[in-house]
């Protein structure tokens, strides 16, 4: 179980797993409810009743609001617990002083309003609602200070002893609510930036890839295409058909020519592997992009011809044979793309006005 839960908080801060609303709401309802009981137990012993009541009475709270947050009222538990702790530092302030530091929580409500609207779910206005809550905590804070010049406290000779212990515990409390919230942050940035770079991946597979075949598209090609152009590297076009492939989808169904079309595909990107790019050109067309010579593109071809050639594919059952005639065309460098294409293309007829199943150059 402990390692369980280690292994959530690393997938937490690494930005593989996301903290949820209801989680983060009873984090701070309990983590605010614990310290108010320890606040309790401390004011009960200094006989600081009054705020040794309020203390009982914002655990009572807290405990309420828990029961929000498993009904997903987030926005009330939110008000809630900035009211509370702005009345508390008020309540603080006028029975033992400022000294005991417990308007620091004011400070804390501005950043943490801020990241809290922010992440909230909702149509609401959440900056201008975070901003107005910044501000009249603000307001709170300087309110606290002044109230603190005008009246002296009425149990300030209880805390005398206590009053540096009180201030060290609220600072320490106030940074470590401050750096929990900095950490998750963080952790949702993190969290938004993987989740990001993962749409981005399935965003630029569907813009690149052919989603029957796996290959790459018409649109992919063309920029291997112009790059190769570009860079005046060696390179021959090999435009292959399936032959028959009309006689395949009437005779045994659409079903069993998608089958036909990916599997032809699995073969040539397993004999282009590392020497070109495979792509769908349009139907049944493919067309090959290969790095190397015309002696060495029409070897390959060949292997590629043969191994479909050979291949039985399996449809529902059924057997179906195929075959796929093959052009090929060097490029020659001043030489348009377009010219190239259109050499392999009447390459590719040529074989198939000879008989098909061949590979012409």
């Amino acid at each position: 179980m402990k390692k369980q839960v280690l292994t959530y908080i690393k997938k937490i801060f690494t930005g593989r797993a996301r903290i949820t609303d209801k989680q983060k709401y009873c984090a701070i309802i309990y983590s605010v409810a614990l310290v108010h009981c320890f606040l309790t137990v401390v004011f009960g012993y200094l006989r600081v009743y009054p705020l040794f009541i309020f203390n009982i009475a914002s655990v009572i709270t807290y405990l309420f609001a828990s029961l929000l947050v498993h009904k997903e009222r987030f926005w009330l538990v939110y008000y809630i617990t900035y009211l509370e702790i702005i009345l508390h530092s008020f309540v603080a302030t006028i029975f033992i002083g400022w000294m005991s530091g417990f308007a620091h929580y004011i400070i804390a409500l501005v950043p943490v309003g801020y990241y809290i609207c922010y992440t909230m779910d909702t149509k609401l206005r959440k900056m201008v609602i975070a901003t107005g809550s910044a501000l009249f905590g603000t307001i709170a804070y300087l309110s606290c200070k002044v109230l603190s010049n005008l009246i002296t406290p009425a149990y300030a000779d209880n805390i005398s002893s206590w009053e540096l212990g009180l201030f060290i515990f609220n600072s320490v409390c106030t940074y470590a609510f401050l750096i929990v919230f900095s950490l998750i942050f963080i952790s949702e940035i993190r969290f938004t930036q993987t989740q990001l770079r993962h749409q981005n991946e399935i965003l630029e597979r569907l813009a690149n890839i052919d989603p029957l075949t796996g290959l790459y598209n018409r649109r992919s090609m063309q920029i291997f295409l112009n790059h190769a152009v570009e860079t005046d590297t060696e390179f021959c076009l090999a435009m292959c058909d399936i032959d028959d492939f009309k006689k395949i989808n009437d005779t045994h169904g659409h079903d069993a020519g998608d089958v036909v079309l990916k599997e032809i595909s699995q073969i040539m990107r397993q004999y282009t592997d590392n020497r070109g790019y495979v792509c769908r050109w349009g139907g049944e067309e493919i067309l090959i992009l290969s790095n190397q010579s015309m002696e060495e593109t029409r070897s390959m071809v060949e292997k590629i011809r043969r191994a479909i050639a050979n291949h039985l594919f399996t449809s529902d059952v059924k057997i179906i044979r195929c075959s796929v005639t093959i052009g090929i065309a060097a490029h020659k460098s001043g030489t348009d793309i377009e010219d190239t294409i259109g050499k392999a293309d009447n390459n590719l007829y040529s074989g198939k006005k000879s008989g098909k199943n061949r590979v012409v150059a």
